[in-house]
């Protein structure tokens, strides 16, 4: 698990990704519902590329990931190099 300053140095290189208690998310709107499951889906591909997953929840065209590494319970270097290939996915 990182300690706070190295999450607070990693969270200042990331775009719009919040931090909430143990976890980075961030939300992602598209214009429709098929583009959103589109993003889901390569989303998908990376987290399996990566073998780590986020948590996601869909509604609508609003896509809300949260990434946290479970096992650890709390964020990893993990987290933050998912989060960078999501942002470069979009």
């Amino acid at each position: 698990m990182l300690s706070l300053n190295v999450i607070n140095e990693k969270m200042s290189k990331l775009d719009n990704w919040a931090l909430e208690g143990s976890s980075i998310t961030k939300d992602f709107r598209f214009g429709t519902f098929k583009g959103a499951l589109e993003f889901i889906n390569k989303i998908g591909e990376i987290a399996e590329k990566l073998n780590h997953h986020p948590d996601i929840t869909l509604s609508n065209n609003l896509v809300r990931l949260s990434l946290t590494t479970h096992i650890e319970n709390g964020l990893t270097s993990m987290d933050f190099e998912l989060a960078e290939e999501i942002d470069k996915a979009r």
